[in-house]
């Protein structure tokens, strides 16, 4: 399929720049995550300030992020093609792109409108931790039966202890009030941020990863078209009594924890194993924290430092299992890994020319 150079192409790329090193993929996952915790306190004011409903913030995000996305794509096709020779990239199925097109944008839309529905709905402490505490269970579960990725008992432990750090973190200092409808939309949203994540990682298990930039605009492009028959009949048009405050949070939510966030988050969910990718994405009640004493003006309280403690040392714990038992990703022209690692006797890299001695 060809692509205009605003648009980017569905097609994979090449072996050679197919994702990035399980270091840089955790790191991107953790900048994600941080960029997350910012969107409830942005969608919090948004709605004071302009009044806009879930399905709102979720189209204006979509909105935001795409044209952020498509700006990026004219400047990338504006630079000069680089000369370097790049092994050709095997051909994506048509089933296979559209399925990842669709399923991630389908599966965004459902995750960040029925989050800001359930924050609404029961509030943030609530709709947090039901939404980001059932995610890493189903995506657990959904690894083991699908791919038959196992955590082992560690892993498990960790997955406990960032289970038992949210809690504490979230509703350790009493507020929250749980309503069924509440929960139920957050569960929904669970299920949504479970199928994002194991698609991510089921299409990237055989190392021909997709370009993240390419999923993320078109799958901001599904999500825009979704919402806008419930958008319009919500009312998208927010309030402009403070038209530079509103105009700027919008700005601020296309750019950071949509756009950027995005993009991280597709680049490292295909690299790393699925039930951590959702763990160390539990960041995101961490950053959120750190907003609500260091913006917001919130108390510190022990519940919070402790919660804080045990999120940051479930994830501290996976990324260096992680890291540890990676190995190095292979293209569909590679054999079997040997074992020995990336030294001597240890599998090559996939489209990296290997010199006779």
């Amino acid at each position: 399929m060809r692509s205009s150079p605003l648009l980017p192409s569905l097609s994979l790329p090449s072996p050679a720049s197919s994702g990035p090193s399980v270091g840089r993929a955790l790191l991107s996952l953790v900048v994600a995550g941080a960029a997350w915790g910012t969107v409830g306190a942005v969608a919090a004011l948004l709605h004071r300030a302009g009044d806009l409903g879930p399905v709102a913030l979720s189209f204006w995000r979509c909105a935001g992020g795409l044209l952020l996305m498509l700006g990026w794509s004219a400047l990338r096709a504006a630079r000069p093609a680089r000369s370097a020779r790049r092994t050709p990239a095997a051909p994506e199925s048509r089933g296979r792109r559209w399925l990842r097109v669709l399923g991630t944008g389908c599966g965004m839309t459902l995750f960040q409108t029925a989050y800001f529905a359930a924050v609404l709905e029961t509030g943030l402490a609530v709709g947090t931790v039901v939404t980001l505490g059932a995610g890493p269970v189903l995506i657990a579960a959904g690894a083991r039966l699908l791919m038959g990725e196992r955590l082992g008992r560690g892993g498990l432990a960790a997955v406990a202890g960032a289970l038992t750090g949210l809690v504490v973190l979230v509703l350790g200092g009493g507020g929250g009030t749980v309503r069924p409808a509440g929960v139920a939309l957050a569960l929904l949203s669970a299920t949504g941020y479970a199928g994002v994540g194991l698609l991510a990682r089921w299409l990237g298990r055989d190392g021909a990863r997709a370009d993240h930039r390419s999923t993320t605009t078109w799958a901001l492009a599904v999500g825009m078209v979704c919402l806008l028959p419930w958008g319009l009949s919500e009312g998208l048009l927010p309030h402009m009594e403070e038209p530079v405050r509103v105009l700027g949070l919008l700005g601020y939510m296309a750019a950071v924890p949509t756009a950027l966030a995005y993009s991280l988050y597709f680049a490292g969910a295909a690299v790393v194993r699925a039930a951590t990718t959702a763990v160390v994405m539990l960041i995101e009640p961490v950053a959120a924290a750190v907003i609500a004493v260091a913006v917001l003006g919130e108390r510190l309280t022990g519940p919070m430092l402790l919660g804080t403690g045990l999120l940051l040392a479930a994830v501290a714990g996976l990324a260096v299992a992680e890291t540890r038992t990676a190995a190095p990703v292979r293209g569909p022209a590679d054999g079997p890994a040997r074992p020995g690692g990336p030294g001597r006797g240890g599998p090559r890299r996939s489209g990296t020319a290997v010199r006779r001695r």
